[in-house]
């Protein structure tokens, strides 16, 4: 494996590869890497000839309050598990290899869809995430890019904009990986005490509780979504959001008979987010 810290170092390593007219395979990560993001390198590896990984703790999608200076930063660790893993590339850059000695003036934005759910208290959190994604499309170069369906709206707004702005990437959706208990691995995870780990799967029972209400026929979705959420908050939660949609983040009417049901909510200082899709079919 290969460890790339600059722009021309990556497009060095991937010339051959493009002479050679070879697949590229991208996930883009922040590191402090686990089960959920080996699988989608695994993924990558199952259908590419070449898999890089990116590891960038991304400054411009962390609001003030949140914990950019304090996101798990553990390269070394990640870079073992990625040669483990059979990663080709990774790309580790800095800051200012991302964006330069002056501030970024250009910035992409996906409307509406961003604007809803995370976007309604993460004020400006998915330009953030728009725009690196966009960059590291660009310097990559990727056919095929890979990410977790964990973060279902972050997957809609890169659809969204993979699309509007014409990149010839795939874009692939990688089912969420669980714990035994059902909790969605995440690298927030670590900061839960052992106390609020525990209390932490009431998250995926609230969502399998309200699946199960769908598929039985209730479709009173207010109802549904506000005894959710009273679930979640007499497990000690803080709801910032339950809600269900269409598979395309639409609202659904009564003739729905496929939905995703979204949560986001903070346990402590942790904010927590998930989701399942529901189906009749």
């Amino acid at each position: 494996m290969k460890t790339e810290t600059t722009l021309q170092g990556l497009h060095a390593a991937l010339g051959a590869a493009r002479a050679a007219r070879k697949s590229i395979g991208f996930v883009p990560t922040m590191g402090n890497l686990h089960d959920g993001h080996l699988r989608l390198v695994q993924e990558a590896r199952n259908r590419c000839d070449i898999v890089v990984v990116s590891i960038f703790v991304n400054p411009t999608q962390f609001g003030q309050g949140e914990d950019f200076e304090h996101y798990p930063r553990t390269l070394e660790a990640d870079s073992k598990l990625l040669f483990d893993a059979d990663c080709d590339i990774l790309f580790a850059p800095s800051v200012q290899q991302m964006y330069g000695d002056g501030a970024q003036q250009t910035t992409v934005q996906v409307d509406s869809i961003a604007a809803d759910l995370c976007g309604r208290s993460r004020a400006g959190h998915f330009t953030g995430v728009a725009t690196v994604v966009t960059k590291l499309f660009n310097i990559v170069q990727p056919n095929v890019a890979f990410f977790g369906e964990k973060d279902y709206q972050q997957l809609a707004v890169i659809r969204h904009l993979t699309r509007d702005l014409c990149f010839p990437i795939d874009i692939i959706g990688v089912p969420t990986v669980r714990a035994v208990d059902g909790l969605a691995l995440s690298s927030r995870n670590g900061y839960l005490s052992v106390e609020q780990r525990d209390a932490a799967t009431t998250i995926y029972q609230t969502l399998q509780t309200v699946a199960t209400q769908l598929k039985q026929g209730a479709l009173d979705y207010a109802a549904l979504c506000a005894q959710a959420a009273a679930q979640l908050t007499g497990a000690g939660f803080m709801v910032d959001y339950v809600e269900i949609r269409t598979p395309l983040l639409g609202l659904p009417d009564a003739q729905s008979t496929e939905w995703v049901i979204l949560i986001a909510a903070k346990l402590g200082k942790t904010r927590l987010i998930d989701n399942l899709s529901v189906s009749l079919d």
